[in-house]
């Protein structure tokens, strides 16, 4: 599959932010987090990191997990100090080190979604869970994103990835698909008025009798036969051995020792 070429991250992420700043970037939003609210409680650990377009968006509040960090494409003024100055495509964490990633769009926007995907792969540990959100190709969204006018700006120049294409993508980095999940049925327009009268196809879809929803979330998890997580050291020295008492009669039965 060949990718539109896409600029830099950092370069798309003033248009991306004023998208989703619109009523309609707003409510495709609030519809993404009401569904990673209901998944992210499930998914336990001790790391979490989150790869997206713009680090202002934040995706994990409902999660339990303790350390939750997100990947900032540059440095800018109001990073948390939670956040990673890296980019998607390369990042500076060990191997085998996390509980569950989180990619909002991180796929559509890449230059390289193949490298994203295989960077959150890496990182992920032995049973730790990836949750992928991108747009749904078979969707109108999707219609608009092949022959739409405004082809060229965001969110329309994304690369807009198919639910088996991510499949067949996540079994080659050794993941195996959990969940598929698809959201927000209204179609794209600007206007309130106008999304508000299609208001029904919302109902419909979210009754589970549509899969053409404008966003997709996959969640997959890492199984890799033969491995298992190795505790951290410090868990490790909480673990005392305590003495055991040697037996005084081995080898005797109840009723010789009596």
């Amino acid at each position: 599959m060949k990718f539109r070429p896409q600029p830099p991250l950092h370069k798309l992420i003033p248009a991306l932010r004023a998208w989703f700043n619109t009523e309609l970037g707003q409510e495709l939003l609030a519809a993404e987090q009401e569904m990673v609210a209901r998944l992210l409680p499930t998914l336990f650990g001790y790391h979490l990191l989150q790869l997206g377009i713009d680090s202002q968006i934040c995706m994990f509040d409902s999660s339990p997990v303790s350390h939750k960090f997100i990947v900032a494409p540059a440095l800018e003024l109001g990073l948390g100090q939670n956040s990673i100055i890296a980019a998607n495509e390369e990042l500076p964490i060990e191997r085998n080190s996390l509980d569950v990633v989180l990619l909002h769009h991180a796929l559509d926007f890449a230059q390289s979604p193949h490298q994203v995907l295989r960077e959150a792969a890496r990182v992920l540990r032995p049973g730790g869970h990836l949750l992928v959100l991108g747009f749904n190709p078979l969707s109108l969204w999707g219609l608009c994103h092949r022959i739409g006018r405004h082809r060229s700006d965001v969110p329309w120049c994304g690369h807009f990835i198919s639910q088996g294409r991510l499949s067949d993508w996540l079994s080659l980095v050794e993941l195996a698909e959990v969940k598929q999940m698809t959201g927000y049925f209204r179609p794209p327009f600007e206007g309130q008025k106008w999304r508000h009268r299609f208001r029904g196809l919302e109902r419909f879809g979210r009754h589970g009798r549509s899969n053409h929803g404008a966003f997709i979330l996959l969640v997959a998890r890492k199984d890799v036969a033969g491995m298992t997580p190795i505790q951290p050291e410090w868990r490790r020295r909480k673990l005392i051995s305590l003495p055991l008492p040697e037996a005084t009669a081995r080898g005797k039965t109840c009723r010789e020792n009596r």
